[in-house]
């Protein structure tokens, strides 16, 4: 028998599965309408689910982000009932292995405004990358941003948060930042860094620390990307510098961000 939740909710396939727990397809047995199920085991002492319920009814108005429709628990489990949404860019990465510059340029664009958003919010995600921006389910028009178990308010009495350092890396290593990894406490800045490591990736497939896990040789290879013009894009890396120029409380111009990208857009357009 297939299990119930809030005697409303039913369990259907698995979905996937991460540090935090599982996620499930399932459905409304009332209404049919078919949902995502996020399953974290209380006896982990997480509490990621918690969080990142708060943050999605934090951000409820924000239309690049799941709607919650239930949370709760049980004897066993906490439990997050959300949208079920589409394909995620990582699924459309492993199928076309790259992504023309033009097209990670567009998705780039689309991504930074979700990530001005949240930041406008007074938030920042601490976890960007490929796996957590879902399309629509059955909608290639609107693009969402899952998965806020990572984050955190940079806003404090009205004041930006003074930088604490982290006990371990937060985010992904192939995405997270050079601040993550030497544990430093993380702002704005290191949501964009990771953004620009995402499409970095989407225009060459794979990038020189994808198969290493100490966070020394990340270090060296993410901080000497920038010393390699003539493998990356120059868009991308002139976005990087920027980047990692900015302060740990430094408010990222984000309209300089979009111009750049969009210039780029339209002399890609013009060569074609």
């Amino acid at each position: 028998m297939s299990l119930v939740i809030n005697n409303k909710y039913i369990l259907l396939e698995k979905l996937g599965s991460g540090s935090f727990g599982a996620i499930f397809k399932g459905q409304n047995i009332r209404t049919k309408e078919y949902v995502a199920i996020k399953v974290e085991p209380i006896e982990h002492n997480l509490l990621l689910l918690k969080n990142e319920s708060n943050m999605y009814q934090y951000l409820k108005d924000c239309k690049y982000i799941p709607n919650v429709k239930w949370y709760g628990k049980d004897g066993v489990n906490y439990y997050m009932v959300i949208n079920l949404l589409g394909r995620s860019l990582q699924d459309f990465i492993n199928i076309h292995k790259t992504f023309s510059l033009a097209l990670t340029l567009k998705i780039g664009m689309r991504v930074l405004k979700i990530v001005e958003e949240i930041h406008n919010q007074g938030l920042v995600h601490r976890d960007i990358k490929p796996d957590n921006f879902l399309f629509g389910l059955n909608d290639a028009n609107n693009l969402y941003l899952i998965d806020f178990g990572f984050c955190r308010s940079f806003i404090q009495n009205g004041e930006h948060v003074d930088m604490k350092p982290l006990n371990s890396i937060i985010g992904s290593n192939n995405y997270a930042s050079i601040n993550s990894h030497k544990k430093k406490g993380l702002s704005r800045r290191d949501d964009l860094e990771s953004l620009v490591y995402m499409l970095l990736y989407f225009s060459k497939g794979r990038l020189p620390w994808f198969d290493h896990i100490v966070d020394a040789e990340i270090i060296e290879l993410k901080t000497s990307i920038l010393e390699r013009r003539d493998d990356y894009p120059s868009v991308l890396l002139e976005l990087l510098e920027y980047i990692k120029g900015l302060d740990y409380k430094e408010t990222p111009n984000y309209s300089w961000l979009a111009e750049t990208i969009t210039k780029e857009i339209e002399t890609i357009s013009k060569k074609s």
